[in-house]
């Protein structure tokens, strides 16, 4: 850990709460299978504000605990992405017209974010602007101080769709990220705001911001390039097929990996061409009304082996939502997902392997 980022949790009171003084032994658990190469950890929206911020926002409360048991299993990974569905401020006004409002304290949301092992946080969506410009840049200068890579959100547009370049394991990654909502949160010569794009590979303004984010991103050489985006309705279990063609459009340009959100439930997988699109990969932790027909309060960790600068294995690890924390989902619950998961994913023909309670894709 740099001693910028112990400066930083220290002044938060993490050196007491959050992730950074685990035991060793602790941030390594949980290694439930054999891994060679670097494994990095994708999950959907993490949403801190709300119940989330009154609950662990509360002094003497670890901001850990939002990961519950899954926490070790997190840390034992070499890096975790993640969209952070919320602005990380106390200031600001909301932005007009809005029906949802999401943000957290940065004091206890950093060390939490830490404390889960988030390597990288996704800014392009619908909920970066809540609280207008000032929460916006202190949600930059937040994670900057953190040492979490961000990508999707900044003061002007080329700082908005500029992609993230960092190392995770023996892998250098770029992300790239973009939202298609909401488009009065974009970024603007006059403004700072998001990458909004329409999520459409003929429309020409798409191809000219997403073509040049992807083209600096390519020109880092990155072993690992993945494009992080906020896309489509919420709750719909199938990506209609303009989605489809968007995601693929992406993997011809060079991406590697889709890491789509913005459903709240998960979504199917497909293997297209030289890359893999995770459609949606739901949420991840936060205070949402549970829809019985949907479950939006199950997802999974996917896990993403990359050996040699070569995507070789996806693994999908069941997880739950309960009581404003996410944990290891139990037998039936991963049974859901399981079943769930592979009907989803069957208009792609994508089939999986069983391990335990995982499943399994060799890429």
């Amino acid at each position: 850990m740099s001693g910028t980022r112990r400066r930083f949790l220290a002044a938060t009171g993490a050196a007491v709460l959050g992730g950074c003084t685990a035991p060793a032994a602790d941030r390594v658990a949980f290694e439930d299978h054999e891994r060679s190469g670097t494994t990095i950890g994708f999950v959907g929206d993490a949403m801190l504000g709300r119940n989330l911020d009154d609950r662990y926002g509360r002094a003497g409360v670890d901001p850990a605990t939002v990961w519950g048991d899954l926490r070790p299993r997190l840390q034992s990974l070499d890096g975790v992405c993640c969209n952070l569905e919320c602005c990380l401020s106390t200031r600001g006004e909301r932005f007009p017209d809005r029906t949802y409002y999401f943000r957290a304290d940065p004091e206890w949301a950093v060390p939490a974010l830490d404390a889960g092992n988030v390597r990288f946080a996704s800014l392009a969506n619908n909920h970066a602007m809540d609280y207008g410009r000032d929460a916006l840049r202190d949600t930059l200068d937040a994670l900057a101080a953190g040492e979490i890579e961000l990508a999707g959100a900044g003061e002007t547009p080329a700082a908005a769709y500029a992609p993230a370049t960092f190392s995770v394991g023996d892998v250098d990654v770029a992300v790239v990220s973009f939202a298609d909502h909401y488009a009065v949160y974009g970024a603007t010569d006059d403004r700072p705001g998001t990458a909004y794009v329409e999520t459409d590979p003929d429309d020409s303004e798409t191809r000219r911001l997403v073509g040049n984010a992807i083209e600096r991103a390519t020109a880092t050489d990155p072993d690992l390039l993945v494009a992080s985006v906020h896309w489509g309705p919420n709750w719909v279990e199938h990506p209609d097929d303009d989605l489809v063609a968007f995601g693929h459009w992406l993997v011809d340009q060079g991406v590697d990996l889709v890491h789509g959100h913005s459903a709240h439930v998960v979504q199917g997988i497909e293997r297209y061409g030289d890359g893999v699109v995770l459609h949606d990969t739901g949420d991840i932790v936060d205070d949402y009304v549970i829809k019985d027909d949907l479950r939006n309060d199950r997802s999974f960790l996917f896990e993403v082996g990359v050996d040699g600068g070569t995507l070789e294995e996806l693994r999908l690890v069941p997880v739950v939502i309960a009581d404003e924390a996410v944990s290891r989902a139990g037998e039936s619950e991963a049974a859901w997902l399981r079943e769930t998961m592979r009907d989803r994913s069957a208009p792609f023909g994508t089939a999986y392997e069983r391990d335990g309670d995982d499943l399994v894709l060799s890429l």
